[in-house]
């Protein structure tokens, strides 16, 4: 398996990738939200990958810009959408585009990264609840699922050190996309 940036070229296989992954009834959310967020300029830099298996994608991972108000300046990013097709599901796809893209946001020089997700899918790669770090979320987290907002940093000293409200590019910051 190879992962790479996309280009403009893949844009169509990745939307089919998150169509497929998600489903016929969030697929379609999705692939709009894709359709929104890739030429958004409030989300640069992007870091979008996807990974090949021969001629075939198997996943896609989008990484975009996140700005917190209220604290100093400091590099962050929102890890979605993530998919992968279900044909390829728990064969290590997703974790080989997490890790890449981890490493390289961290190389760029991020220092955190947010995703709203599973807790016990995401802590396997080192991301723990943002609200304990008073890091708060675009929009409220209802308080069962407050353990989904998670951060991970990526240059040590940052948590602790950086509180505020995160805000995410234009598309993303819709409460639509926050409301499950």
């Amino acid at each position: 398996m190879d992962i790479r940036q996309t280009t403009a070229a893949d844009l169509e296989t990745v939307k089919a990738v998150h169509r497929e992954a998600f489903g016929p009834e969030e697929g379609p959310v999705i692939v709009s939200l894709l359709d929104e967020l890739l030429p958004d300029p409030t989300a640069e830099p992007i870091l979008s990958l996807l990974v090949e298996d021969g001629p075939r994608v198997l996943g896609h991972v989008l990484f975009t810009k996140v700005v917190i108000q209220g604290a100093e300046p400091v590099a962050a990013r929102i890890l979605a959408p993530l998919a992968v097709l279900p044909s390829a599901q728990k064969q290590g796809v997703g974790q080989q585009l997490i890790e890449t893209g981890l490493s390289q946001l961290r190389d760029a020089g991020v220092e955190l990264v947010f995703v709203l997700g599973d807790p016990a899918y995401y802590t396997r790669f080192g991301f723990q609840p943002a609200g304990v770090q008073e890091l708060i979320a675009p929009h409220p987290i209802p308080v069962e699922h407050a353990d989904a907002w998670m951060v991970q940093e990526l240059c040590p000293g940052v948590l602790g050190r950086v509180t505020g409200e995160v805000v995410c590019s234009e598309v993303l910051n819709r409460r639509e996309y926050w409301i499950g």
